[in-house]
């Protein structure tokens, strides 16, 4: 009786939510870009002065990760991704097209349903916020259940800071009553215009099915591929911050390692003196029967923990200092769990004759869960990166950490904690998601051609009389037809 209770609680809760966000959005929706901006610098203040609260909050609830990365981590969807999306043109006119006369204008989608994953679960609140205001729309954040305290205080301190600055009143909310029925009430409420979905795969195609548009994120499963010609100790660096940045939470985060045979031994070499350690064949397995449940789930104990805690968890001895565990690999699928996405210090690692066979390998790797989201090569041979870019991935990580690299914090790519895996990915974008995303564009069209110019009134009239009296039409006219329409996709430029 009393989970009976509580779930109508929480379906009314989020109707409740759903209605009062919606109200404060269609107020929102006639603030100016001056206002809007200056609800999201003080949004972003507060962020900044809650980063630590907030980050050791999210690991005393969670238990996954690091507070010291994801300090960084709620600084950089605050601070960092304001810097990116100030500029951007989201309200009125953002576009003049004077020579096609077209004039494109911005408007609101409307009211978000944000979907927040456990393992960043602060970070993603913020930045959903700012992306959401930045384009004059409310969100009502619907949070996992373990981690329900920080995403609720993350979402009270941002709509606190919105409506200090002058939004209006309930503009971000948050379930603090989560439930299954809940979440499903808010994906098909009639307030939501569009969800976003960051979080597991069963999450997201939820999202998707739920009759309105969703921009969802696959998982990551991403190959880190080490070319005979990389930089070997570069690289090492490089996945080893990756994998151990809030302990390989973020799903841009590498997942295989795979290695040429002729510089096999250099890069083992470099791991372990960098901090990365062997798993014999043996601890291999006794590994990956804990990092997993019910075949290739991973377990949330397993999540988002230092390599000493998965050895622990394991029953093997480590040496102390270890950062990362690798265990060697001989296929991809089910008789090799380490070929799958791991949120944690643990990588798969793998040994091919050449180039040609680790574009197959990391193929294999990425049907195997990764399809769409991201790629990791290490090489000094630009024309290696370009031959990798032809996989089906839609960010190929050039000599960076691919953790850094997908979300834009050592890469050009937009600042993110929403990444897009396309269509082969079952996504709706194989963007990074920003504020752009999240508006309506019409249009202003001018008439620039003429369409009673060049004989078209012939085809309503003489042609049609023609063929209504049951009359032959000569081969001269239909040449004269041809060339006609010849005529006008040429000044369409359509041929």
């Amino acid at each position: 009786m009393l989970n009976f209770d509580y779930d109508l609680q929480s379906v009314q809760e989020t109707r409740n939510l759903a209605r009062q966000a919606k109200q404060a959005q269609t107020e929102l929706a006639q603030f100016n870009s001056e206002q809007i901006d200056k609800i999201i610098r003080n949004m972003v203040k507060v962020a900044e002065e809650n980063a630590v609260a907030l980050a050791k909050l999210a690991v005393e609830e969670t238990g996954f990760g690091k507070v010291e990365d994801k300090v960084f981590k709620n600084r950089f969807a605050s601070t960092e991704l304001y810097q990116f999306i100030k500029p951007m043109q989201t309200i009125g006119v953002i576009k003049e097209d004077k020579i096609n006369k077209v004039m494109e204008i911005a408007e609101p989608v409307g009211l978000l349903m944000g979907i927040v994953p456990s393992t960043n679960p602060t970070s993603t609140t913020i930045y959903k916020s700012l992306i959401a205001i930045k384009a004059r729309n409310g969100i009502v954040f619907s949070p996992h259940p373990s981690a329900l305290k920080c995403t609720l205080e993350a979402a009270k301190l941002m709509n606190d800071a919105a409506v200090a600055a002058g939004a209006p009143a309930n503009i971000i909310g948050c379930i603090s009553k989560p439930s299954m029925n809940a979440t499903n009430e808010l994906m098909k409420c009639d307030e939501v215009a569009m969800i976003i979905a960051t979080g597991g795969s069963a999450m997201v195609k939820a999202a998707y099915s739920a009759g309105k548009p969703a921009l969802g994120v696959g998982p990551g499963n991403v190959p880190a591929y080490i070319e005979r010609t990389a930089d070997i100790p570069k690289a090492v660096r490089n996945i080893i911050a990756s994998k151990t940045f809030d302990n390989g939470t973020i799903c841009a985060s590498e997942q295989s390692v795979v290695v040429e045979e002729c510089i096999r031994n250099q890069v083992m070499e470099e791991f372990k003196r960098q901090g990365g350690y062997f798993m014999t064949p043996e601890e291999t397995e006794q590994v990956g029967r804990k990092l997993f449940n019910r075949g290739h789930a991973m377990n949330a104990k397993m999540v988002g923990r230092s390599a000493a805690d998965i050895a622990a968890g394991a029953g093997i001895s480590i040496p102390p200092g270890t950062k990362v565990l690798l265990g060697e690999q001989q296929g991809v699928g089910e008789q090799y769990p380490l070929s799958y996405e791991k949120l944690t210090t643990v990588l798969a690692f793998y040994t091919v004759k050449d180039w040609h066979e680790a574009c197959d390998l990391c193929m294999k790797l990425l049907n195997n869960g990764g399809v769409g989201h991201s790629l990791s090569i290490h090489t000094e041979t630009p024309e290696m990166a370009i031959k990798f870019a032809e996989k089906p991935v839609f960010r190929i990580l050039v000599n960076t950490a691919s953790t850094h690299g997908g979300v834009g914090v050592s890469t050009g790519l937009a600042p993110a904690f929403t990444l897009g895996c396309g269509t082969w990915g079952g996504s709706a974008t194989s963007d990074n998601v920003t504020p752009m995303h999240l508006i309506n564009i019409k249009r202003v069209a001018y008439g620039i051609k003429d369409v009673t110019e060049n004989g078209n009134s012939s085809y309503a009239t003489g042609d049609a009389q023609q063929g209504g009296s049951g009359g032959t039409v000569s081969e001269d006219r239909i040449q004269a037809l041809v060339n006609e329409v010849m005529s006008l996709l040429k000044q369409r430029g359509d041929c």
